[in-house]
């Protein structure tokens, strides 16, 4: 493994774990050359995934860039990195196990929307706010009406 710090080609492991329910190992590694040290995690690919955009561009799947899509609805809410982990762990296996190489970019987002639903709406109408490209204040408050979201988000209306 190459050091992200100065690029060395070879770098130490120094102690590996399970991780995110037996998913992943995490092992931490040091860079002989420069002293850094640096984490990693290695996961079964199944295959090599393609997403479709909407304009019907096809790019490489990247848990990264679902990870930091999720990571960012979520900011400033109760979600904890771990549960953050297991969410995207769980919608990559399904993708992996759904026997399809080509993953239309709208199915990712569904899923998405899936499991952050079950974790916090607020993090849900964010994430929704960009998938959904709201472009009003209208836009918001009928998805939440639509959703039922309103007792969950805390809207002040009473029931009864």
């Amino acid at each position: 493994m190459r050091c992200p710090f100065c690029s060395h080609p070879d770098t130490q492991v120094k102690d590996s774990r399970p991780s995110e329910d037996g998913q992943a190992i995490r092992r931490r590694r040091q860079c002989p050359s420069c002293g850094a040290r640096f984490t990693t995690f290695e996961r079964v690919q199944l295959r090599d995934l393609q997403v479709i955009k909407s304009d019907g561009k096809r790019v490489p799947f990247e848990r990264d860039k679902l990870m930091r899509s999720v990571l960012l609805a979520a900011r400033k809410s109760s979600i904890d990195r771990e549960r953050t982990e297991q969410m995207i762990s769980g919608i990559v296996r399904r993708l992996e196990s759904s026997g399809e190489p080509d993953i239309p970019s709208r199915r990712i987002g569904e899923l998405v929307m899936e499991g952050l639903r079950n974790l916090d709406p607020v993090a849900y109408v964010r994430y929704a706010s960009v998938y959904r490209d709201f472009r009003e204040v209208a836009d918001f408050s009928e998805f939440i009406r639509g959703e039922k979201l309103g007792d969950e988000l805390g809207d002040g209306e009473d029931d009864t």
